[in-house]
C-alpha cells in the first residue's frame, strides 16, 4: 500500500515540473497538464482515504482560486494557463494548505521576477543571445512566465497539506 500511496503522489510533482518547463521554453501551459493535474487527484484522495470534507474543502480550493485566476486573466494581470495552473494546484494542496501555496508562489514569483528583470538587463549591456525561448525571457518588457512560480509554491506547499498527513497516515499503518 505505502507504494501505491506514493505511486498517486508522482503525478503532481511531474505535471507541475513540466508545465513550468512548459511555460519557460513557449509561454504556454497547455490545459492539458491542468486537467490531468485535477484527475490525478482523484486517485490520490482515494488511495490516501482523504476524509470526503477534506476532498470537499479542496474542490472550495479550486474553485475559488479558479474565480480568482480568472479576475487577474480579465485583468491582463496573468495569463489563463497560469491561472488554470494555480487553481488546479490549489485542488492539491487543499483549503488547509492555501496560504503556505499562496506564500510560497508570491515569494518565487518575486524571485523570478527579480531574476528575470537582471537577466534582461545583462542581456542589453552585454548583447547576450540565446535560442528563441531564451531570447523571449530576456526580450525587455516581454513576459514572466509565472508557471514556475506556480510550480515552486506548489511544491514547496505540499509538505504541509492534508494530502501528505494522509500520506504519512497510510504508509505509517
Amino acid at each position: 500500500m505505502s507504494l501505491l500511496a506514493a505511486v498517486v503522489l508522482l503525478p503532481f510533482a511531474a505535471l507541475t515540473i513540466v508545465a513550468a518547463l512548459r511555460d519557460v521554453t513557449t509561454m504556454t501551459i497547455p490545459n492539458w497538464i491542468s486537467l490531468a493535474l485535477v484527475a490525478a487527484y482523484v486517485p490520490a484522495a482515494v488511495v490516501l482515504q482523504l476524509p470526503l470534507s477534506q476532498v470537499g474543502m479542496a474542490v472550495i480550493a479550486l474553485v475559488a482560486c479558479l474565480a480568482g485566476g480568472i479576475a487577474m486573466f480579465a485583468l491582463r494581470w496573468i495569463g489563463g494557463g497560469d491561472a488554470k495552473l494555480f487553481a488546479a494546484c490549489a485542488l492539491w494542496v487543499g483549503w488547509a494548505g492555501l496560504t503556505p501555496f499562496i506564500v510560497y508562489t508570491g515569494l518565487a514569483g518575486g524571485v523570478l521576477t527579480l531574476t528575470l528583470l537582471a537577466g534582461r538587463r545583462a542581456a542589453e549591456v552585454y548583447a547576450v543571445r540565446g535560442p528563441g525561448w531564451v531570447d523571449r525571457l530576456l526580450s525587455p518588457g516581454g513576459d514572466i512566465p509565472y508557471g514556475v512560480a506556480i510550480a515552486a509554491g506548489a511544491l514547496a506547499a505540499l509538505p504541509e497539506t492534508p494530502l501528505m498527513q494522509a500520506f504519512g497516515r497510510v504508509i505509517g499503518s
